[in-house]
């Protein structure tokens, strides 16, 4: 992805690379504010599995380190929604994309930085997925900050979904009508 000028900084994605970025990954995934929402806690192997399963999967889903005027502040995944379990929970359309994002530093949770950066990445993902009508997301319910960054960011929120993990809000950015 290429820089993008965000309100609160330069935003950029890179993907995840192993075997660089995983103590920094899982240091994030071990804060509880974050293990609470992700459950991948423990050692380095929990969350090298994790991304293991995205980046020697299908291509369906890939992880993102995002840098916000060059230093890592976030956790991305950008995955094809109408691909994922998730599409059995609502009407997917062909191309819809999907969305989950973890803020890594304490210091970068609460300040608005979330709005921003799923604001200016979903603005990027339709800019550049012409067959992509819209970007979805599923933060759990009881995260109420998740929920309400998505909301800033434009995403409106469509349906309460019940799901294996979790009862989420459908949240449905769609792409501007000209």
């Amino acid at each position: 992805m290429t820089t993008t000028s965000t309100p609160v900084g330069e935003f950029r994605l890179v993907p995840v690379s192993l075997p660089a970025d995983l103590p920094l990954l899982t240091t994030w995934m071990n804060d509880p504010a974050v293990d609470a929402w992700w459950e991948l806690a423990g050692p380095p192997s929990v969350t090298e599995e994790h991304l293991r399963g995205q980046l020697d999967g299908d291509g369906a889903s890939t992880p993102y380190l995002g840098l916000l005027d060059g230093e890592p502040t976030g956790y991305f995944e950008v995955y094809r929604a109408d691909l994922d379990p998730l599409a059995a929970h609502y009407p997917a359309r062909p191309y819809d994309m999907g969305i989950h994002l973890l803020l890594g530093p304490a210091t970068a949770r609460g300040r608005g930085l979330g709005s921003a950066l799923l604001a200016a990445l979903a603005e990027r993902i339709l800019a550049t997925t012409p067959a992509c009508t819209r970007v979805v997301a599923e933060p759990d319910l009881r995260n109420t900050p998740s929920v309400r960054a998505f909301r800033n960011a434009g995403f409106a929120q469509a349906a309460e979904l019940d799901l294996p993990a979790k009862r989420a809000a459908l949240m449905i950015r769609p792409r501007a009508r000209s």
